[in-house]
């Protein structure tokens, strides 16, 4: 008899299809098709739909999963902690084929070369209009994770209104957030006014009562079922992002608050408690692990895309990536007040197999028209790959870090872990929207100042243990934060204060004096009153004065303990 991993292993093998065609064919009915890509196995009569991350990428890209993601405090070589051949190997993905694309970075550049970009609200909509058609718009349930409204050049420039107009269109039931409040908590209100979804965030209070600031639970009807959704925005929203921005709002996991929002559901009525979280993959696993009666986890933040849900204390831990690169359905069977059964798919959002759903292709070409000759604007040409994923390296942000060094006359830059932003492949134009999509967020400001050695040895701290402290409630994701100018070695096994050594001056190859001061450039800081051009202004005018660009990895950070 076959199991509910069988299953899944069997839908994988299904959309690997090894040897495809390149999908300039594959798209016209020779390989891939859209009936393939939304070929499912329907179990009972609820569909749970849901994407997170998304980080207002309105048209397709490029996007490569990381080639390096460690786990800590016995995280090593647990799923979203592999990658590449070991990820592969671990869901049983052939190589070269379209999940083994969609999923990892091996042989990035060969594969986004045969099976094209991925994304697109137009394509994501396309899914979304063929699972209600097929299952019933009173059967569906339509989740965003949040990350939505921040990302790209008309995003920053409406202020999110593109992504809510967008979003509204596409038919999202409910969200959470995270990037969202970077707007400021005027502007964050307006756009909440005008989103016809729920937004939920239960763990945010305001800080003079300590009262909830946002509904915490919404309660819909589908298939007959009740069904309670529970949201969850990023707990470290004020110290990852600026707190001057949000002065009034404080945030955090607040475990027993989502132990009593799961209790008030079930009193509710509830058959099927979900909670639309934004907390990231590893908190999300402790959070399910501690806390009863969640049926569904759908987990947003770290961007990973899972083929298969992780199954946690009853609950279902699902993850689908980021940049409108998937769509997770979930079908369930609720039988007696519980979920009887399920099954799922992390459906691969290839734009040139899925037909543009034409209302939503037009609702992108209306909020890009007014800004299409800026956006298409060649800068210059990549002749290596360019991309931002993995816990050290990204030759977006070694560019970055290059422009930083030479436009502001710095001995070292500093370019923030974000794990957002699109890839280019070499011989592709770098226009305007590339670099925005790269650096589209409302505290641009490039700083140049001095610091001491001890003070960049504190950073550097700081942020590993951000990302690799054995506790998950202590990490607040991101990646390493990305250095110019000098190399160091990292023990992420090591007690906090003591995984950083061997700081090393490139330019001199002298060690890094932690009593001298040296000239340090920068951008995205959290602190209020820093000054400096735009990021996205910088880096345009580096690329063109540079150009064509060969960014090679960075071999400057010596890792281990993993």
């Amino acid at each position: 008899m076959l199991t509910r991993r069988d299953l899944l292993q069997v839908a994988v093998a299904a959309a690997a299809l090894p040897g495809m065609a390149p999908l300039a064919r594959a798209a016209s009915g020779q390989a891939v098709t859209q009936s393939r890509l939304l070929d499912f196995q329907p179990t009972g009569n609820l569909t749970l739909l849901h994407l997170a991350d998304i980080h207002a990428q309105l048209v397709p890209v490029y996007f490569r999963e990381p080639a390096t993601y460690i786990g800590v405090g016995g995280l090593d070589g647990m799923p979203p902690h592999l990658t590449g051949k070991d990820f592969l190997a671990h869901y049983g993905i052939e190589p070269r084929s379209l999940s083994a694309y969609m999923l990892s970075s091996v042989d990035f550049v060969e594969l986004a070369r045969q099976y094209g970009r991925v994304g697109g609200l137009d394509r994501i909509a396309t899914l979304v209009k063929a699972v209600r058609g097929e299952r019933g718009a009173e059967n569906t349930l339509l989740l965003d994770g949040g990350d939505t409204w921040q990302g790209s050049y008309t995003a920053l420039k409406t202020e999110g209104a593109d992504m809510v107009r967008a979003m509204n269109a596409l038919g999202v039931d409910a969200m959470t957030g995270h990037w969202e409040f970077t707007y400021g908590a005027e502007r964050f209100r307006a756009l909440k006014d005008k989103t016809e979804a729920e937004f939920l965030a239960g763990n945010v209070l305001d800080t003079t009562w300590q009262e909830p600031v946002f509904d915490g639970i919404k309660m819909f009807e589908r298939a007959g079922t009740q069904i309670a959704v529970i949201g969850q925005a990023f707990p470290y929203t004020p110290i990852a992002n600026p707190q001057h921005m949000i002065p009034n709002w404080s945030f955090g996991i607040r475990e027993d608050t989502v132990r009593k929002q799961v209790q008030q559901a079930r009193e509710k009525g509830a058959e099927v408690v979900v909670l639309l979280s934004h907390d990231g993959f590893d908190v999300d696993r402790k959070l399910a692990r501690r806390v009863d009666g969640i049926d569904v986890l759908f987990t947003g933040h770290t961007h990973d895309a899972l083929p298969e849900p992780e199954e946690v204390n009853g609950t279902l831990l699902i993850s689908s990536g980021s940049h409108g690169k998937f769509l997770s359905r979930l079908d369930l069977d609720v039988r007696g007040g519980k979920v009887a059964d399920w099954t799922y798919r992390l459906i691969p959002v290839l734009s040139d197999a899925i037909e543009p759903d034409p209302e939503m292709a037009e609702t992108v070409r209306d909020i890009r028209a007014p800004h299409e000759d800026t956006l298409q604007q060649v800068l210059g040409e990549a002749e290596t790959l360019l991309y931002r994923r993995g816990n050290f390296n990204g030759t977006w942000d070694d560019l970055i870090c290059q422009a930083l060094m030479t436009e502001r006359d710095a001995q070292i830059a500093m370019s923030p872990g974000f794990r957002w932003g699109a890839a280019l492949l070499p011989g592709q134009k770098i226009t305007v929207e590339d670099v925005y999509n790269q650096t589209a967020i409302t505290y641009p400001e490039a700083y140049r100042q001095e610091m001491s050695g001890e003070r960049l040895k504190m950073i550097l701290e700081d942020v590993a243990d951000n990302l690799f402290n054995p506790d998950p409630y202590y990490q607040q994701g991101g990646d390493m934060v990305r250095i110019g100018g000098m190399g160091y070695r990292i023990d992420v096994s090591a007690e906090r204060g003591s995984r950083i050594s061997d700081m090393t001056l490139l330019e001199t190859g002298e060690p890094i004096d932690p009593k001298k001061t040296y000239t340090v450039a920068g951008w995205a800081s959290v602190n209020q009153g820093v000054e400096g051009p735009p990021i996205y202004d910088l880096l345009a005018r580096y690329i063109a004065r540079q150009s064509p660009l060969r960014v090679e990895r960075n071999d400057q950070i010596q890792v281990v303990g993993a």
